[in-house]
């Protein structure tokens, strides 16, 4: 019972230290979305508004942070200015840090399946200058990518200045991750979820970063609104389903989100990899990407920066639907060719407005064709980003969640949970993310996991036996005297203890074998001399995970065993052979019972 206060006082201090780096990693994440977010407004004032005319709208939920003035629309200039965003990010890019071309969360995925979650510390500061030059200067994206980018490289910069193991460097970047969404999105629960479920094809969570990505996303979500507000980012009406008849539509919708999901994805990664075989500098290919989203733009502005506004507008029904239509298919090509061409941005925002837009116009068919059952438009705009993000990014439970934070709306759950259910299974074989890998056992991340899990939890008193005798020597000992016990003993390694009974070192046969037989050192020689002074010593709850690397740390075969809270009280001796043997039938019996358990599921 002496062992329980000091066990529980590690965990308690093991929980402390974790929860101080959580709320760190959330700080700095908030920190970064919010001068991130700050300097997307200023360029898209500025650059959008100021030089080129364009008065774009704002969502509900965010105040411009600087006033718009009304100057003439100059086409010229929205052409040529998304490309020269373009241009600018290319060389900034390929120039500093070519791992920050892209839309940044299939990045962030490959960094936590297979480099350990390690970001290096120049990426977050190139990201957040290569894509101010793609979305600030109207590049269609969307700032979720980025800052999923950055708030990543933000919690693997922490976790390496700690000198973290790589398994909470992982945590920690994913912590950051989903921080870095849940704050520029002012939905902290969507943060967390969908850094915990994006990592996988499957509709599986990596359950290991959920509380500490929770607790990141909560701070980093406090400051981001201390600055900007808490409002939900989008506005909706207090829509609600009346009738199970209503679910028709909804399937409905749920199969021309498929369709649009098809076409987007079909349309970026083919475009993608049509930039990638230009034998053209790399530098040059986002300025050409620009040009092509400017030249949309011309003609359909809406689909220019985040649209997020143009949005807001479809949730008030203030829009027709042929023009939600025309603006959710331009927005897809505006975004293939911005990101796709080797911009910096998200295709997540994107998502929102496709999806928005589509189910909006989706709404305002069915309206028409039947008022008595669709009684308006708007909770389909709702449900429709929901559908859509689902099927195109593999997170059906995000969301689910995602679009109820975002607008405000949490009274569209079921039809919410129909359409993102049937636009998952529709859309299995087309995912924006090509990093995503299809569940935790094709991670490399955890490889080796169901090994150290079992290790971890036999403890060394599971095996050791206090019972069995071990010779303990005396400091004072001569060569002499040794050698008369040596002829009587089997024994390989050998304690040596004070006055007091204290263990004060070791040492094995093969330290004293070449002066053994010394005979000029009998009188001499004494077993204080002889012994190891830094012993390596396990305790009675050390679980035997820590205790194999104890073993092959001096390639040793028994290790003392002390008291916890007396190091220098010696129990006894552990060998690596008892341990081995031990999880050997540990192992042996897991396999008989789920065995057991297999063939009384099939009926045997």
């Amino acid at each position: 019972m002496e062992d329980v206060p000091s066990e529980s006082r590690l965990q308690v201090k093991r929980i402390g230290r974790w929860f101080l780096y959580c709320i760190i990693v959330g700080l700095l994440a908030g920190c970064a979305s919010s001068f991130f977010h700050l300097i997307l407004n200023v360029g898209h004032i500025f650059f959008l508004n100021w030089l080129a005319g364009y008065n774009f709208h704002h969502p509900a939920g965010e105040e411009a942070l600087i006033k718009m003035v009304h100057h003439p629309l100059r086409p010229w200039l929205l052409w040529c200015l998304p490309g020269l965003g373009g241009l600018i990010t290319g060389i900034i890019v390929w120039k500093f840090c070519p791992d920050a071309e892209g839309h940044g969360t299939d990045a962030a995925i490959r960094a936590y399946h297979f480099e350990d979650g390690y970001i290096p510390f120049k990426v977050p500061i190139v990201k957040t200058i290569a894509s101010f030059f793609t979305l600030g200067t109207g590049g269609s994206g969307g700032s979720e990518g980025p800052i999923c980018h950055i708030g990543a490289g933000v919690g693997s910069v922490f976790a390496q200045k700690m000198n973290l193991t790589p398994r909470e460097m992982r945590i920690l970047m994913a912590a950051g991750l989903g921080a870095g969404i849940g704050s520029i999105f002012k939905a902290p629960l969507t943060g967390a979820l969908f850094a915990a479920e994006v990592l996988y094809q499957d509709p599986e969570f990596e359950a290991e970063v959920i509380i500490p990505t929770t607790i990141a996303a909560i701070v980093a979500y406090s400051v981001f609104c201390t600055f900007f507000g808490w409002d939900s980012l989008f506005h909706a009406g207090d829509y609600r389903i009346h009738s199970a008849l209503e679910l028709i539509p909804y399937t409905g919708l749920a199969i021309a989100a498929s369709i649009a999901v098809f076409i987007f994805v079909k349309m970026f990664w083919g475009i993608h990899d049509l930039f990638h075989k230009f034998p053209i500098p790399p530098w040059v290919k986002p300025a050409i990407g620009g040009l092509i989203t400017g030249t949309i733009g011309l003609f359909m502005p809406e689909v220019l920066g985040f649209s997020y506004g143009f949005l807001q507008q479809g949730f008030y029904q203030k829009v027709a639907g042929t023009k939600l239509f025309s603006v959710s298919l331009g927005k897809i090509a505006a975004t293939s060719f911005s990101i796709g061409s080797g911009g910096s941005g998200g295709v997540f925002g994107p998502s929102v407005v496709i999806g928005g837009c589509l189910g909006g116009a989706v709404g305002a068919l069915f309206h028409h064709l039947f008022p008595e059952i669709v009684h308006s438009a708007g909770p389909y705009a709702v449900v429709g980003i929901a559908g859509f993000l689902a099927g195109n990014s593999n997170i059906p439970i995000t969301a689910i969640i995602a679009v109820s934070e975002l607008t405000g709306s949490y009274h569209l759950l079921l039809p919410s949970m129909l359409v993102c259910s049937l636009c998952y299974f529709l859309c299995r074989n087309w995912n924006l993310y090509r990093e995503q890998l299809p569940n935790t056992l094709a991670s490399p991340a955890h490889k080796g996991d169901f090994f150290t899990d079992i290790l971890q939890d036999i403890r060394v008193k599971d095996i050791f036996n206090p019972h069995k005798v071990t010779a303990v020597l005396p400091e004072d000992m001569t060569l002499a005297q040794f050698r008369k016990f040596f002829r009587q003993t089997e024994q390989r390694y050998f304690p040596v203890v004070d006055k007091q009974g204290r263990l004060t070192g070791i040492f094995s046969i093969n330290d004293v074998r070449n002066c053994l037989f010394d005979h000029e050192l009998d009188d001499i020689v004494t077993m204080k001399d002889i012994a190891r002074e830094q012993i390596i010593t396990t305790t009675p709850n050390e679980d035997i995970n820590t205790l194999l690397r104890k073993f092959t740390l001096r390639n040793i075969d028994q290790i003392p065993v002390v008291k916890e809270d007396e190091p220098t009280v010696f129990m006894g001796m552990i060998s690596r052979r008892e341990v081995i043997a031990f999880y050997n039938q540990t192992l042996n019996n897991l396999k008989e019972n789920i065995a057991k358990k297999n063939k009384q599921a099939v009926g045997f």
